[in-house]
């Protein structure tokens, strides 16, 4: 059985790479694509894509440089209180709300 991290991740939040070509660099979640099990991480895995000129949506045409997916099993989510990457626990609050905490210094990875 695959293990869901879409659940754990969620949109900007800083994450750091700890496998692949854009090794130790940190950046923020843009996007998540579920079914893949991959994220869009902001200026990791740039990718050069060739794109045609459309008047009406006001797009110039050329090669336009932007992120590419990576997958979730290779980043850690980063936590700034103990400036660190780490795993992330559950914890439930008194009013029963269940939130993300670092397991490191069991800070919440919540705002």
């Amino acid at each position: 059985m695959v293990r869901s991290y879409s659940n754990d991740l969620r949109r900007n939040d800083q994450v750091k790479v700890i496998a692949g070509k854009d090794l130790n660099k940190v950046g923020r979640i843009l996007r998540i694509v579920p079914g893949k099990h991959r994220i869009v991480v902001e200026g990791i895995s740039m990718i050069k894509r060739h794109t045609r000129p459309n008047p009406s949506q006001n797009l110039k045409g050329g090669i336009i440089e932007r992120e590419g997916s990576i997958h979730i099993s290779n980043v850690m989510i980063f936590c700034s209180a103990c400036n660190s990457p780490t795993r992330i626990g559950h914890q439930f609050l008194a009013d029963g709300k269940k939130i993300r905490i670092c397991r490191k210094c069991d800070a919440s990875l919540d705002s």
